[in-house]
């Protein structure tokens, strides 16, 4: 006999719709069991699940003070004492609570899934009792501890996720792929395929941490004429600067003082706010901009999705004071989060 501890915190995978409206519902997480049960009987004979609903919400409106809610409840049930933990969870904030107990669950001896659906339960097209039999047979067979995100793309093979690999859905669509498009495992007719990513091994300890993420990060989009002026830097501790795919933002005075990075890099050191850059992959050659905003005083967060490095950052700036420490956690790779 198996036993799972399910997290239930709403979502689309936790809600119904009704009149046009789709919300959360009472009943849909009873669903989500009831009806694995019912198409899975074979799957779900050794199976023992144990519920809690620490929160419930459209993952639209989570903040990094839901993390913490989440992370007590699962640690309270002492995770351990089971074969896995499967959360489920909403879509649009997927990517970032993935990397987030992708980093803080680091040392956990079980594996942890996300189960997401792009529709709810009832709707013919929902993938999430799909994702949700995957994660079970995940830990009733690979049994590998870390974070995953199983999740079918409409029309596409069921994919394994690392945690904090995985980016947010693709625009105007509910697909979800992992950074270069390179997952985990495939998954289908229950069975697990290797993609050929190694498993994760960890190679330095890591401090204690607690489940701190602060909310003092200011992340920033590029986009052609954006203006800086608009920003304020009062309540913040460090910048997460977005970059265009090539690891690049706007370096130049050509357009004024408003709508140069360079600029504002300026404006932050002197208010003594450290700006970050990501995503970015390290190599021998860069472009002239990107050189001319690290050599400007900001750091790049190399090899990370920017997902994964806003998290690591805001876990970061919780629980260390020191620029040296935050340094030292940002570089380590945790959780298998670095692409090379």
């Amino acid at each position: 006999m198996k036993h799972i501890l399910v997290v239930f915190t709403g979502g689309t995978i936790g809600s119904s719709a009704s009149e046009g409206t789709i919300k959360p519902s009472d009943a849909a997480p009873f669903m989500l069991l009831n009806e694995f049960q019912r198409r899975f009987p074979e799957a779900a004979k050794d199976i023992a699940f144990e519920s809690i609903e620490p929160i419930r919400l459209l993952s639209e409106n989570l903040a990094p003070a839901a993390w913490p809610v989440i992370i007590e409840a699962i640690e309270a049930k002492q995770p351990e004492r089971y074969d896995g933990v499967i959360v489920t969870h909403g879509t649009d904030t997927l990517a970032y609570t993935a990397a987030a107990f992708s980093f803080y669950f680091h040392g956990l001896k079980v594996p942890l899934l996300l189960v997401s659906s792009d529709y709810p339960l009832d709707h013919p097209k929902a993938n999430g009792l799909d994702n949700f039999h995957c994660a079970v047979d995940f830990i009733r067979e690979i049994k590998e501890p870390g974070v995953f995100v199983p999740y079918r793309n409409q029309g596409q093979t069921l994919q394994v996720h690392r945690g904090a690999r995985l980016a947010s859905s693709l625009q105007l669509s509910g697909d979800f792929y992992s950074v270069q498009g390179q997952s985990y495992m495939a998954y289908a007719g229950g069975r697990f395929v290797r993609t050929g990513m190694p498993a994760f091994e960890r190679q330095a300890e890591l401090p204690e941490l607690k489940p701190l993420f602060s909310g003092r990060i200011l992340m920033i989009r590029p986009y052609p004429g954006l203006d800086y002026a608009h920003f304020s830097l009062d309540g913040v501790d460090a910048v997460l600067h977005d970059l265009y795919h090539s690891g690049t933002a706007c370096s130049t005075l050509q357009w004024g003082d408003k709508h140069s990075l360079l600029a504002f890099i300026k404006r932050c050191r002197q208010q003594g706010v450290k700006v970050y850059l990501a995503p970015a992959r390290k190599s021998p050659d860069a472009y002239e901009s990107t050189w001319c905003l690290l050599d400007a005083g900001a750091e790049m967060i190399w090899n990370l999705s920017i997902e994964a490095a806003y998290v690591k950052l805001a876990l970061a700036y919780g629980n260390f004071q020191e620029g040296q420490d935050i340094a030292a956690f940002l570089a380590v790779d945790m959780a298998g989060e670095h692409v090379h």
